[in-house]
């Protein structure tokens, strides 16, 4: 996968963005002062009267993306996945999930690979943040084409979303002309039976290139792209657990609360199985290049491999 191009995701928000205002003028799209970084100034040079920059306010800019909703539109409401999911908590849980409006949140940065700004900036507890909300959605997409589908796909949803992109390029593994997006559920990138590997954002190109070593080993493993924190495809889950008897998740959030509890809750409550969870792991980030605090971090195909590797 390294020929691939790479694209980061919240580039894919903002052209998704602009592409779908041609076609929708009902979208209105919210900032806190961070339109450059999320890509929402791609929406504002083709619509600025559809653009509000609401300043360093993102709980107002909840509010007023919940105002927006209330009168029919569909609001955008765009920051850091630190700012969307933690310091407007409050506001999404109390605005917009409480009495179920039609907002869509896309958050951006979100993870390790926010790199040097930090763990003041590292958001890896926002799974476990929107998880939380009565009916939200969550979505962390993972790549160029699978993140423009969502956008899409949540602009047609009715209901509160939250999205999850990223600030740095991950590959582009999916072919456009033969890729279909549908909220809820996931797809097998490849097939195999020792052990099934779910991974979602930018940890699903690393799922895929570990399960090509693993098969140089002589190690069939099965790689699913589960994009859809909430609701999970539980049916891809539980068949993944009957056919591969392991499970590995991967995520680039806290190993609390996100991917790998879903995941967890899920087969201890209808097919109990083994279950490693590879994320970060109930500490804080640190600033750095955004590729070695990965693998500093173990959020890579080499750990993924010596993981499964490593099971008894």
């Amino acid at each position: 996968m390294a020929d691939i191009k790479k694209i980061a995701t919240r580039e894919s928000y903002g052209n998704a963005l602009a592409e779908l205002g041609k076609e929708h003028e009902d979208i209105i799209v919210l900032d806190a002062d961070l339109a450059g970084a999320t890509k929402t100034s791609i929406f504002k040079k083709a619509f600025p009267d559809r653009h509000i920059d609401c300043g360093i306010a993102e709980g107002n800019m909840m509010a007023v993306a919940a105002g927006i909703a209330s009168m029919g539109m569909v609001p955008f409401a765009s920051t850091f996945a630190m700012f969307a999911a933690g310091r407007a908590f409050e506001q999404v849980r109390n605005s917009i999930g409480y009495p179920h409006l039609n907002v869509k949140i896309g958050a951006t940065h979100g993870g390790i690979s926010v790199g040097e700004d930090g763990a003041s900036h590292q958001c890896c507890e926002d799974f476990a943040l929107m998880r939380s909300i009565p009916g939200m959605t969550v979505i962390c997409p993972a790549d160029d084409v699978e993140a423009r589908a969502a956008v899409k796909a949540a602009y047609e949803f009715e209901g509160p979303v939250y999205l999850r992109f990223g600030r740095s390029g991950v590959p582009v593994f999916h072919d456009e002309e033969n890729f279909s997006f549908e909220i809820g559920k996931g797809e097998v990138l490849c097939d195999g039976s020792d052990v099934a590997i779910i991974a979602t954002g930018i940890m699903t190109a690393e799922a895929v290139k570990a399960a090509e070593e693993l098969s140089g080993l002589g190690i069939s493993a099965r790689v699913i792209n589960m994009s859809t924190i909430k609701p999970l495809d539980e049916e891809l889950v539980l068949k993944a657990a009957r056919e591969c008897g392991r499970i590995v998740t991967c995520e680039e959030h806290s190993v609390i609360g996100g991917l790998g509890e879903a995941v967890s809750a899920l087969l201890s409550e209808k097919l109990p199985t083994p279950v490693k969870r590879i994320g970060v792991n109930d500490e804080f980030g640190h600033s750095g290049p955004a590729a070695e605090l990965l693998k500093d971090f173990g959020l890579s195909a080499e750990n993924i491999v010596e993981t499964v590797k490593s099971w008894k």
